[in-house]
């Protein structure tokens, strides 16, 4: 019998980024992350116009290319686009309400975000709704603190944390759930930096996006 993964009843996992490049820090904590919490599907969504980070050096397309040669053939991945068709900023709420509108109320509905996003969630453009439209997935960061800035952000944290994954099914939003996955303490900007000095990278990236690095010289300047 084949699962299916439009029934309401599955988890369906959103994860956004720049990825300027995508590498195996992406990508080896989220495969982690869905046999933890039984996830069907995680998906890509590249985000456009970074609104709290600098504008990326890879282009939309080429950056959209190298996450669909990233999970070619993995069938937990599947990648969304529509952030890329916009000119204005990707705020992540705006984009959950209209995946939300499109899977309709039932649906349970996941966000994955860092530690690092986590504990600067109250800064980003109507955090507070986050758990309205989606439940959250918490990736582990190297050297990241565990508790939020203050007690009002700890005690909202709190009241909506489950130790349990299998809850995050059971409803289409609401929870946060924080996941034991592996820290790779790799970065992008670490990426770029190497190929700036001219350095191998090739054990940060799958195969094929490294050849798309080199044969399009991207990161070079």
């Amino acid at each position: 019998m084949t699962h299916d993964t439009s029934s309401r009843d599955s988890l369906l996992a959103l994860f956004g980024g720049t990825f300027d490049p995508i590498h195996y820090g992406h990508l080896k904590p989220v495969e982690q992350l869905a046999k933890e919490a039984h996830l069907d599907r995680v998906v890509l969504l590249p985000n456009n116009v970074p609104p709290h980070r600098p504008q990326p050096e890879a282009t939309a397309q080429q950056r959209l290319k190298m996450v669909e040669l990233a999970v070619q053939g993995n069938p937990l991945f599947s990648v969304d686009d529509r952030e890329l068709k916009v000119d204005t900023p990707s705020y992540s709420i705006v984009t959950l309400e209209t995946l939300r509108k499109e899977y309709g109320a039932d649906r349970p509905l996941a966000f994955i975000i860092g530690q690092d996003s986590l504990l600067t969630l109250h800064k980003w453009h109507r955090w507070e709704d986050l758990l309205r439209v989606c439940h959250l997935l918490v990736m582990a960061r190297p050297g990241y603190a565990e508790r939020l800035d203050t007690p009002e952000l700890q005690r909202w944290y709190d009241q909506h944390h489950v130790e349990d994954a299998a809850k995050l099914k059971q409803r289409p939003h609401g929870f946060i759930y924080q996941a034991n996955t592996p820290l790779l303490d790799i970065s992008a900007t670490e990426i770029r930096q190497r190929r700036h000095e001219g350095k191998s990278f090739a054990d940060l990236v799958p195969d094929a996006v490294e050849r798309y690095i080199e044969s399009n010289s991207l990161y070079t300047k």
